[in-house]
């Protein structure tokens, strides 16, 4: 019995320390070295991220020893609840600061719209895999659904990806077979009337709620009719299941 308590206190040893590796056997970087990383990478690429930071840190201070001076006549209380909430800020900022940065790394690759639409936490249930796809031009269509209806995401404006939007639209009003359900047309991109990459979390976030739990769920089972496999559209060598940008290279890695 001791032998086998022995053995079984080293084989969780053993898979403790796995568990702190890469699939690779490189050790993985604790959470702190994370964050000097993000942080690194996201200066170089928007230097105003530093000194947002220390506007904010100071900010809070400035104001939790102001209103602690009035109130108990001490600014020490403000020093330490200024700092606290300025340090909170100050991540709050690094992380929208991060993440725009990441998207503007994978801005224009194949499937970074589909990157960002599953960046959502919650309210939206995003396809994995392309709805639409044209062959030639390997021009491809994203699909999610939720409260707010359906939205279909084109990654340009182009011809070929306008004609994909109308193509989707007509398919999901065959299969719905009534207008209560609103379809969004979402182009990404930096032009008039086109959503840029960093910001379709949020817009799609933003929309408004127009269907019940019940009604969303039932659509996103209707949608499901729509689901077909796309390897014999797409051209020898493209996998429907690739078409996304590298997870490394949005965190700068």
């Amino acid at each position: 019995m001791a032998r086998t308590s022995e053995t079984t206190s080293a084989k969780d040893a053993t898979t403790k320390k796995r568990g702190k590796r890469n699939a690779d056997g490189t050790k993985k970087p604790g959470r702190l070295k994370q964050m000097l990383e993000v942080y690194k990478y996201t200066q170089e690429v928007d230097r105003s991220t530093l000194p947002m930071m220390l506007v904010a840190v100071v900010g809070a201070i400035v104001v939790g020893v102001l209103l602690t001076l009035l109130i108990f006549g001490s600014p020490w209380y403000g020093i330490f609840m200024g700092l606290a909430v300025g340090v909170l800020i100050a991540m709050m900022i690094l992380a929208r600061k991060a993440e725009r940065a990441a998207f503007g790394r994978i801005k224009g690759q194949t499937g970074a719209a589909l990157a960002a639409m599953q960046s959502i936490r919650r309210g939206w249930n995003v396809e994995e895999e392309p709805v639409q796809i044209d062959p030639r031009s390997q021009k491809m269509l994203f699909r999610a659904s939720g409260r707010a209806g359906i939205a279909i995401v084109a990654e340009d404006s182009s011809g070929i990806s306008m004609k994909l939007l109308e193509k989707e639209r007509r398919s999901i009003r065959r299969v719905l077979q009534h207008d209560n359900v609103p379809v969004h047309q979402i182009v990404v991109g930096d032009g008039d009337g086109e959503v840029p990459l960093h910001k379709l979390p949020s817009y799609m976030q933003r929309m408004k709620k127009q269907l019940t739990k019940q009604e969303a769920a039932a659509v996103s089972k209707r949608l499901t009719a729509l689901h077909r496999s796309l390897r014999q559209q797409v051209p020898k060598g493209v996998d429907p299941m690739r078409a996304r940008p590298n997870r490394k290279a949005m965190r700068g890695r």
